[in-house]
């Protein structure tokens, strides 16, 4: 996919938006296995207990590479996990998209997220989410996603889903 000339939300090509979109919508929609094939081979998924976390010095709640995203996507289609029985109806917000870099063969965008998910009663997450996305070839494909959660560090209720 070639840089495109026309923009969206502060510099973010429509494709890059697009991607981003599709990519909240099947994590929401519970399509794992499609979620999982947005991933390139090196990807790194990233939910970090605190903002100046070193992922080699301190927990984070998700570090995950690509191998473990490949076995978390195997168990979450299941459908036998406890704590997502019954699962979660999910729908989430994209918000403030912004351009941070960009390269030949990536760019990185800046984005707020609120995520309302519904379980027996509606929790809130909401934060900011990096994503890096790989635009060389013919398809954007997920380097890296960086989910900074507004509470981190705070007692969380179960994560058992995609953030």
């Amino acid at each position: 996919m070639s840089s495109a000339t026309v923009t969206g939300a502060v510099g973010v090509a429509p494709a890059i938006e697009a991607f981003l979109y599709l990519e909240a919508r099947l994590a929401d929609e519970s399509r794992y296995s499609e979620w999982e094939a947005l991933w390139d081979d090196d990807g790194l998924y990233w939910v970090p207990m605190s903002a100046d976390a070193d992922p080699s010095t301190k927990l984070s709640y998700v570090y995950d590479n690509r191998r473990r995203i490949r076995s978390r996507v195997a168990q979450l289609n299941t459908g036998s996990r406890h704590s997502q029985t019954p699962p979660s109806m999910m729908r989430r917000l994209l918000t403030n998209l912004e351009l941070l870099d960009q390269d030949d063969e990536t760019v990185t965008v800046g984005s707020n997220f609120v995520l309302y998910e519904y379980r027996f009663d509606m929790t809130v997450w909401a934060g900011r989410v990096i994503h890096r996305v790989r635009t060389a070839g013919p398809e954007p494909r997920l380097v890296a996603k960086t989910v900074h959660l507004v509470n981190a560090g705070a007692p969380l209720p179960t994560m058992a889903f995609l953030l």
